[in-house]
């Protein structure tokens, strides 16, 4: 499954009311870490089954980020049951971000 755009619009539906674990990639465009990344988080949004994977734009969506106290990007968050359960912050390998997530 592609990766989601998420806006303060449709946080709650997409990532607080999940059904299934959701990674939320906290970026920006002229990040270059986060650009770095981006191929990883859409490979994970690929190849890993159960979970969701989720982007905010976080000059598009300074009050989400705000609320998650994101002050670095990228920042990834992995919500499960609408809580914030694990969190990374800088550019990561994906074989980390899978450790993250509890996925080998």
């Amino acid at each position: 499954m592609a990766s989601i755009k998420i806006t303060k619009n449709n946080f709650t539906q997409e990532v607080e009311n999940s059904k299934i674990p959701v990674l939320v990639d906290f970026w920006a465009p002229w990040c270059g870490p986060c650009k770095m990344i981006a191929p990883v988080i859409e490979e994970i949004s690929e190849e890993v089954s159960g979970i969701k994977v989720c982007k905010v734009n976080v000059d598009e969506e300074q009050e989400l980020a705000g609320k998650f106290g994101v002050m670095s990007i990228p920042t990834l968050l992995f919500i499960k049951d609408g809580k914030v359960v694990r969190s990374s912050i800088g550019a990561k390998p994906k074989e980390a971000i899978l450790r993250m997530m509890d996925i080998k």
